[in-house]
């Protein structure tokens, strides 16, 4: 797509540094720059102040990613690209089943409910839960990978979603500020909420993380 709009050489492309590497080296791929602007400590997804931040004479397009199945606020995005003459461009992930959406929704539903500790995530905008993703605060301490841990051997497949941002990498190692994503990825951890479960396990996901309180300050 950025090819198609002769998006290349001379030109930089905003993008996340929270998610994988692909959407930056498919920049690099059509000659241009990746250029990282932060998050919305909600959605994950780019956020429209923080992208109009780094907007040069140079920038050509904004590549913007769906991020666990929350939305990004698109309509803020696309007014950045108008004020700016910005191609904007969506990259969704891989689509969760629409027969599943509702049970991911309830199960989600559930830990919300019954979830100490830590803090859950925001189900807004049609949130179809593609990860469960929850905060365990820091607190000058690596809790999160501790609590990964515990969780683990407690029988419950957790896995954090993102282990290093995309401007921390060798290849795409930048000297930028984006504190919101530096938080997601040392916070962040995605739960199993696959619509296969049953209630056994959701009640055990739950035993399993709500035995770990002491890690962690009260979220608020």
């Amino acid at each position: 797509m950025l090819r198609a709009a002769d998006v290349g050489v001379g030109d930089e492309v905003v993008v996340p540094a929270f998610g994988n590497a692909e959407v930056a080296e498919a920049v690099v791929l059509a000659g241009a720059l990746p250029v990282f602007a932060d998050i919305d400590p909600v959605t994950y997804c780019l956020d429209a102040a923080a992208v109009e931040a780094v907007v040069t004479a140079r920038t050509a397009a904004v590549v913007v990613v769906h991020r666990f199945g929350r939305f990004a606020d698109i309509t803020r995005l696309h007014g950045v690209g108008q004020r700016h003459g910005l191609l904007v461009l969506e990259q969704g992930e891989s689509e969760v089943p629409y027969d599943e959406i509702a049970q991911r929704r309830q199960r989600a539903a559930y830990l919300d409910s019954k979830l100490k500790g830590v803090m859950t995530p925001d189900g807004g905008d049609g949130h179809t839960y593609q990860q469960y993703v929850v905060r365990v605060p820091g607190n000058g301490r690596p809790d999160r990978d501790a609590f990964a841990r515990a969780v683990r051997a407690r029988g419950v497949d957790c896995k954090v979603p993102v282990k290093t941002p995309v401007h921390r990498l060798p290849e795409f190692r930048r000297c930028v500020s984006l504190p919101e994503t530096e938080r997601a990825a040392d916070e962040t951890l995605a739960l199993p909420v696959d619509a296969a479960l049953t209630k056994r396990d959701m009640q055990r996901i739950v035993s399993a993380c709500n035995a770990l309180g002491g890690l962690l300050q009260p979220a608020v």
